[in-house]
């Protein structure tokens, strides 16, 4: 599969996160030939959060997840993912390989089942091969290094084009502070949590509660705010490790909330560069609605309608269907109030085509690989931002040979 063509140009260098080690395995869920479960160990004491979809069909994993959070940190924990199978809709099966797995992992490190945590991803509704990661933990757990987040971050891939990674350093009262994040997300991406699994790790010493706070209110401003195709999957989790390895408290500091916000938007962006067929990256943003509220649903219109995701595709200033997405929203409009703009181009406004705009001017910039679409609908102080990506035949190509 080619590489996307909005991909970084390469992974970026993480750092080491003190009291975190990775290593990777190739167990044969559904791929052959590449690695497809990655094991995460933490120190004892390291505090986890985690956010996850709150889809109705949601995986064995990710209730069992949220069954643990908030479990005492005090022994070691370790978090374990595979690729190629969801562990998604198969009854009782899904849970039993869930318990497999854990207590595997429990017993090989010696740690409470209660501090291990999984992922699944892949297709749904097929039965865990579980038997093939249980057969690996032991490998896993003597390959650990500090050093193998890059390995890990390829491992948890499916339908992705390349890897993702953001590190983030932070100086508190002299002493620095590390975050490392790795994602997994391509397709099936819509708020909620999108197809995602995320894995943020950082040396901070802060308490579960306090950093379920920070991560619960960055995802809404983050990956609860891109969507490549409007679906939710069943098995989106973002779970945050903080190992206190630093000794440095970060409970209630600014500075450290706000790198986690970036760091946890780049990964997100980075999840929309590698939408399934992407081939353009856009911004919408919303202003002026009459709250926040519906600022977000006339965001969230355009940036799910399939006409203006098409047009982007094609290149084609067509206005028209983001006029049209405005008043599909549910939101308050007023056909002669609303402003819409391309990047810094007026094309509309007072309730119709702007005087100065050009079919040309548009055109042109439809052409570039990064694209804003701004609205304002001149009723209030409400405003949105979102981010997805245009809708190819490359995304059609994908999905309809998922399975095959």
């Amino acid at each position: 599969m080619a590489v996307s063509p909005l991909a970084p140009e390469r992974f970026p260098e993480l750092p080491e996160i003190a009291g975190v080690t990775f290593a990777s395995a190739a167990a044969g869920v559904r791929y052959a030939g590449r690695t497809d479960v990655m094991l995460a160990c933490l120190t004892p004491g390291t505090a986890i959060a985690g956010v996850f979809t709150r889809s109705a069909t949601r995986s064995a994993n990710v209730l069992d997840c949220q069954a643990k959070l908030g479990s005492k940190p005090d022994g070691a924990a370790a978090i374990i993912v595979n690729s190629g199978n969801s562990n998604a809709f198969t009854g009782s099966h899904g849970d039993n390989s869930v318990s497999a797995i854990c207590t595997a992992v429990a017993k090989a490190m010696n740690i409470d089942a209660n501090r291990v945590f999984t992922s699944s991803t892949g297709v749904i509704g097929e039965r865990l091969p579980h038997d093939r990661i249980v057969a690996k933990i032991n490998d896993l757990i003597a390959n650990q290094s500090p050093g193998e987040i890059e390995e890990a971050a390829k491992a948890i891939m499916t339908t992705d084009t390349f890897p993702k990674g953001c590190s983030a350093t932070v100086t508190i009262d002299g002493k620095p502070v590390k975050i490392a994040g790795i994602a997994k997300g391509s397709g099936m991406i819509a708020p909620d949590m999108a197809t995602m699994l995320v894995y943020i790790f950082t040396d901070a010493q802060i308490s579960q509660a306090d950093l379920q706070a920070i991560i619960s209110k960055q995802n809404d401003k983050t990956f609860n705010c891109i969507t490549v195709d409007s679906d939710t999957s069943t098995s989106d989790s973002l779970i945050a490790a903080a190992t206190g390895a630093s000794g440095v408290d970060v409970t209630n500091n600014a500075e450290f909330a706000d790198a986690m916000h970036d760091l946890m938007l780049d990964l997100a962006h980075q999840v929309v560069r590698d939408g399934e067929g992407a081939t353009k990256f856009v911004t919408v943003d919303v202003t002026g609605a009459a709250d926040a509220v519906d600022a977000r649903k006339v965001a969230m219109a355009i940036a799910n309608s399939p006409l203006v995701k098409t047009a982007v595709a094609g290149e084609d200033a067509n206005w028209g269907r983001v006029v049209m997405a405005v008043g599909k929203s549910g939101a308050k409009a007023d056909r002669d109030r609303l402003t819409i703009k391309f990047g810094d181009i007026t094309v509309a406004e007072n309730g119709w085509v702007s005087p100065d705009y050009t079919e040309e001017a548009g055109s042109t910039y439809m052409k570039n690989q990064e694209l804003t679409i701004a609205v304002d609908l001149g009723l209030g102080d409400g405003q949105s931002t979102v981010w997805t990506c245009d809708l190819t035949h490359g995304y059609i190509d994908i999905n309809a040979d998922y399975r095959s």
